[in-house]
């Protein structure tokens, strides 16, 4: 689902050319299936495309990527575990850390309070509740993304106050693989 939603996010932004998204799982207990069939109607009834085969996130793809996007707080210390080196732990990050209204409410939330439910053994509205999370913190990484381009030079745009890249630097936040479990 978030895979999904960013995608056609990152299409809106024009920056799909320079963003590539993927998702995985933490586990390959569904390897090669397709998303559930609750995702699916959910996705397809807000307009968006869906296309997915599951499949298990390997520690080798951390070399390629700059932000790794876990949905609970599970996700985050499994894939931290699984970083090869302490930078690669350090780009692993919640979705719901982006999303602006949990992050600007009151004192810091604690990381279980980003945590976007899974719905798997629930019903529609949980599926629903999930699409809602996930579409109000895609625009918050949408922002971020499009801030990391800026400061390498990579779009037109100043570069976030504090912030320095070498124009022309590798297109490195390709790849923003949402490790979730692969029912949403």
């Amino acid at each position: 689902m978030a895979e999904a939603v960013f995608r056609a996010r990152v299409e809106e932004a024009g920056l799909d050319g320079l963003v590539e998204v993927d998702s995985a799982g933490t586990g390959g207990w569904h390897e090669g299936d397709g998303a559930d069939p609750r995702t699916i109607a959910v996705l397809r009834a807000a307009g968006y495309e869906e296309d997915h085969s599951a499949r298990q996130f390997q520690a080798d793809w951390f070399g390629r990527l700059d932000l790794v996007i876990a949905l609970d707080d599970g996700h985050l210390r499994a894939l931290r575990r699984l970083a090869p080196t302490a930078r690669d732990a350090a780009k692993v990050r919640l979705l719901r850390s982006y999303d602006p209204a949990v992050i600007s409410d009151g004192p810091a939330p604690r990381s279980h309070d980003l945590d976007v439910p899974d719905p798997y053994y629930g019903g529609m509205a949980g599926f629903e509740e999930c699409l809602e999370m996930v579409e109000a913190a895609s625009e918050g990484l949408l922002s971020a993304v499009r801030d990391a381009l800026a400061a390498r030079g990579q779009i037109i745009g100043e570069a976030p106050r504090g912030t320095t890249a070498p124009v022309g630097a590798p297109v490195a936040v390709a790849g923003v693989p949402v490790a979730a479990e692969d029912a949403p």
